[in-house]
């Protein structure tokens, strides 16, 4: 696995996503890494390819990253960020386009599926404290869920976890919540079906 250092909206979304897989924030269906096949789906679902496939050893040491992940995304440290990154990469300089240089961070050889997850997300949380602050490290803002984010939009003003899920809920229930308001419809004998 490889991550061009200032390529971080890659890793921040892998490192949401990750977080928001736990139980306590998927309450309704429970834990998105129940085993090594969900993982599988997990990483291919993010272009991301693993050498080999993922073991049960795997999915309980991406549970503890995950756990990891949740922590820094509460409260964002440099040095703990710094952490995930320093024991399984190292970073090189390379050609870019254009005749740049850019910088590099590869896994070192040898590194686990939770090593190289660790060096992803670390990398591209580390970039994005830089790069947009501790402020862009944010809860869900609906009500029922526990979920986190990075937010690494160009105007700063994501407030979901994730916005189709979160977003859409908040907003029929604010529109319901509008039409009981306004009493019943002439003509309708029950609201009680209306979706």
């Amino acid at each position: 696995m490889q991550l061009l250092l200032d390529d971080y909206r890659v890793g921040a979304a892998v490192a949401t996503d990750l977080v928001n897989s736990a139980p306590e924030v998927m309450v309704r269906t429970g834990d998105l890494l129940p085993d090594a096949a969900a993982l599988t789906r997990f990483l291919a679902d993010r272009d991301l390819l693993p050498a080999a496939a993922p073991t049960a050893a795997d999915v309980d040491a991406v549970r503890a990253l995950r756990r990891t992940l949740r922590a820094l995304l509460e409260k964002p440290d440099p040095e703990r960020i710094a952490a995930l990154t320093t024991a399984t990469g190292g970073l090189e300089l390379i050609g870019g386009r254009a005749g740049r240089w850019e910088w590099r961070v590869r896994a070192r050889p040898g590194a686990s599926l939770a090593e190289e997850l660790a060096l992803l997300t670390g990398t591209a949380l580390l970039s994005a404290l830089r790069a947009l602050g501790p402020d862009r490290f944010r809860h869900c803002a609906a009500p029922t869920c526990d979920g986190m984010f990075v937010d690494t939009s160009r105007a700063g003003r994501r407030r979901y976890c994730v916005p189709e899920v979160c977003g859409n809920r908040v907003n029929v229930a604010a529109h319901r919540a509008r039409r009981r308001a306004a009493g019943p419809v002439p003509g309708r004998t029950s609201d009680a079906f209306v979706r």
